[in-house]
């Protein structure tokens, strides 16, 4: 029929999201992980009361994974990255991934593109292998640089 914007059949296509809106849930998703780090690095997990203590440590005297992940980001915060480094090594490489895939939503949100991540399932396998081995090595008398 003449007249019509577009093919018998077809929809219309959607309208296209105002940039300020798709920036929206980055920006918020940065906010709080600032504000988290600020929390921290305003009340010192380095002194006793303020947190509460890992279960797995607290028990067994064993470093979990995530022993010494406060303090680390308390470095982080103060801008002391061999300190946080000292703290928990795994969670400053953490924050940097998550700078990094943050940095490729940001910039995906802007160009107007959806950010997908497929994880194959041998990709978790070994991040749980790295988090297993790491939490032997930093309970191991040679792997004592890496306890918090």
């Amino acid at each position: 029929m003449p007249g019509q914007p577009f093919p018998p059949g077809l929809p219309p296509a959607p309208a296209p999201v105002p940039r300020a809106r798709r920036l929206a849930v980055p920006a918020g998703v940065l906010a709080l992980v600032v504000g988290a780090f600020g929390y921290v690095g305003t009340v010192d997990p380095n002194e006793p009361g303020h947190y509460p203590v890992c279960p797995l440590l607290r028990f067994t005297g064993l470093y979990c994974p995530g022993c010494g992940g406060l303090r680390s980001a308390h470095a982080v915060a103060h801008g002391d990255i061999a300190a946080a480094l000292g703290s928990n090594a795994l969670a400053v490489a953490g924050y940097a991934v998550f700078a990094a895939l943050w940095v490729v939503w940001t910039v995906r949100a802007w160009r107007g593109r959806p950010m997908t991540l497929a994880v194959r399932p041998a990709v978790w396998w070994a991040i749980g292998a790295v988090l297993l081995v790491f939490s032997v090595v930093r309970n191991l008398p040679f792997g004592s640089a890496l306890a918090p």
